[in-house]
């Protein structure tokens, strides 16, 4: 196309020809001399170049269009729409949300992750407190406030735009962690009732201590409540549902996964910071708490980082949410009724599919809480003082950042090479080595202490050791493994077992996996007096539930790779009226591989194939 004032003259070749410059210029010389207002223009034919061949005739069907005189000039390639910004192939609009989520991300966990370490450490080494007092506190006060919570935020949802709901409930956070380092820790010995606490347990004996402790200690079991309600309440709820709102579904397929890798990389950093707070109390004069200098230095940083979530949100609302109309498809809500805990129980008696894997998400949750109060009574003993407690925790924080990381990556190999049957096994076959390991150096320590000593170890610090290292690897496994093969598990089934087995599974077994580990404990220790006593109790306990989770996943495995098959055997079937058809056999793994081919092609079939 050729623009000459406020002429356009199109040229539509039917044979490509070679045209001299000259010819050409010839033409649109033409073009330009004749009269603005003629429709049409007919432009002396074109002859041929020298160098064209001899027998190739140009055919050249010059159009002009007239335009108004007033008119600006258009581009070169009409109807053509100005493209979007891109940056690395990705829209700079999809840009400018993902990476404030990102930020915003990173330092929700990174907080988190303080806010984890913190709170272990304080309702442990408190005077009077020890590990057996989360199980109380995981049922009789986490619990109830997380119900309380989830009551209030309804009714706040009912009446506050989205804005002022995010402010209203992540900004109490925020003031409530500084104003503990700075205000309420400071005058804890008045705050606490130490003295009516001492009598009671004297009274009452050791076997209530870790009730007695909850109250003895409660400004710490606030705290410990608090920082159970940040990752629940603004990774879960508040970052999870701004996130869903702005992003597009392809958006989050393509950057969800990132963030998980982000998170961990968010463990990383802030175990490093928790251990380099926790080593203060080195430098510091005698007389100086040195926990509670570590402690306004830990909160201080959750409240940078709460201040800094507060400014990227204002941020997305001011520059991002003003522009989403009709950049984010409309998601229509699914109306449904939610299973009651009584059709939940029922619906999971009747399937034997659904029942294998609601046993694996309870099983998950007993284990990891049977080993994980163990380990932090073990814990207490090797470092008495809350900074040390803290500086571990910090190292421990950065290892599970650090192989969860490495996990996810590896995970994609896992279940390309050997399927779902071997990466549903690996967590519980991880907790169940680590576990026998744990509990024989806390068991029988004494007879294994000549070799540990000949390894500089006492048999404490080595039980320490391993317990970490279970947490870290199960967890680990957890995140990468288990939670992926969980989700894979519903994806075969039907569409009403699908939504009534995972709409069973939230109400019963999640909860049901998270108290159950605490209620076990709770009865041992006050049929056993302490948590040292139910020890080998626990230990029985624990490789019980580990022995029926691989079990279950060896069923679920069996179950899961049929209705695969019964699949593929449909979209065969579907297929014979259509010019292809599926073929599938059983590749490396036990996978099920298929494959779309003409119906005159074949597949060659393994040995293990099937029609």
């Amino acid at each position: 196309s050729f623009i000459t004032n406020n002429i356009i003259v199109r040229t539509e070749p039917i044979k490509m020809v070679a045209i001299s410059c000259a010819r050409l210029n010839a033409s649109v010389a033409r073009a330009q001399c004749a009269p603005r207002a003629a429709p049409a223009f007919r432009a002396a034919p074109l002859r041929p170049s020298r160098m064209a061949p001899a027998t190739v005739t140009p055919m050249v069907r010059p159009v002009v269009a007239a335009k108004a005189a007033n008119e600006p000039a258009v581009p070169a390639v009409m109807g053509a729409a100005p493209e979007e910004k891109k940056i690395m192939g990705i829209s700079a609009f999809t840009w400018q949300k993902i990476i404030p989520l990102g930020i915003m991300f990173f330092c929700i966990l990174y907080n988190y992750t303080i806010l984890r370490d913190t709170k272990d450490v304080l309702v442990v080494t408190a005077p009077g407190s020890g590990a057996e007092i989360i199980p109380f506190l995981k049922t009789w006060v986490n619990l109830p406030m997380a119900i309380g919570f989830t009551i209030l935020y309804t009714k706040l949802a009912n009446v506050l735009s989205q804005e002022q709901l995010f402010y209203t409930c992540i900004i109490p956070f925020i003031a409530f962690f500084g104003a503990f380092a700075f205000m309420i820790y400071p005058i804890r010995d008045i705050l606490h009732p130490t003295a009516f606490c001492e009598n009671l347990l004297q009274e009452m004996g050791p076997r209530f201590a870790g009730p007695i402790a909850i109250v003895r200690n409660w400004t710490y079991c606030l705290f410990y409540v608090m920082a159970e309600l940040w990752g629940s309440v603004v990774v879960s709820v508040l970052f999870w549902g701004l996130a869903n709102t702005v992003t597009t579904v392809d958006e989050a397929k393509q950057f969800y996964p990132l963030f998980g890798l982000g998170a961990n990389v968010a463990l990383i950093f802030s175990g490093r910071a928790v251990k380099i707070f926790s080593q203060i109390r080195a430098n510091l004069p005698p007389g100086v708490d040195g926990w509670g200098i570590s402690l306004k230095g830990l909160m201080g940083m959750v409240v940078i980082g709460g201040l800094v979530i507060c400014a990227v949100h204002a941020y997305l609302q001011k520059t991002v949410i003003p522009k989403l109309d009709g950049a984010v498809e409309k998601r229509e809500k699914k109306k449904k009724e939610p299973m009651s805990v009584g059709e939940s129980f029922k619906f999971l008696a009747a399937s034997p599919y659904i029942r294998d894997l609601a046993f694996l998400v309870v099983a998950y949750g007993i284990s990891i809480n049977l080993v994980e109060v163990t380990w932090k009574s073990k814990l207490k003993e090797q470092f008495p003082n809350p900074n040390d407690y803290s500086a571990f925790m910090g190292d421990f924080s950065t290892a599970t950042g650090a192989v969860t990381f490495t996990m996810m990556i590896v995970s994609r190999f896992i279940f390309g090479k050997f399927g779902w049957g071997v990466a549903a096994l690996i967590t519980p076959s991880v907790l169940l080595v680590t576990g026998v390991l744990f509990f024989s150096l806390v068991l029988f320590s004494g007879t294994l202490t000549p070799t540990l000593t000949t390894l500089g170890l006492t048999p404490l610090f080595a039980a320490v050791l391993v317990g970490a290292a279970q947490n870290i690897f199960s967890k680990a496994s957890k995140y990468s493994l288990f939670d992926p093969c969980k989700e894979m598990a519903y994806i075969p089934l039907d569409t009403e077992t699908k939504v009534k087995g995972k709409a069973a599974i939230d109400v019963v077994c999640n909860p049901l996996g998270k108290s159950g580990g605490a209620l076990i404990q709770q009865f041992l220790i006050l049929g056993f007096g302490s948590l040292a006593a139910s020890t080998p109790y626990l230990a029985v306990f624990l490789f019980a539930t580990v022995a029926l989770w691989i079990k279950s996943s060896i069923s679920l495995n069996g179950q899961f790779t049929e209705l695969t098959k019964e699949d593929i055997k449909a979209e065969m079937k579907k297929s014979d009226e259509t010019e292809v058809k599926v073929e599938s056999k059983v590749g490396e793994g036990g996978m099920i591989e298929g494959e779309v081919v003409p119906k005159d092609k074949t597949v060659a079939l393994s040995s293990a194939s099937e029609d």
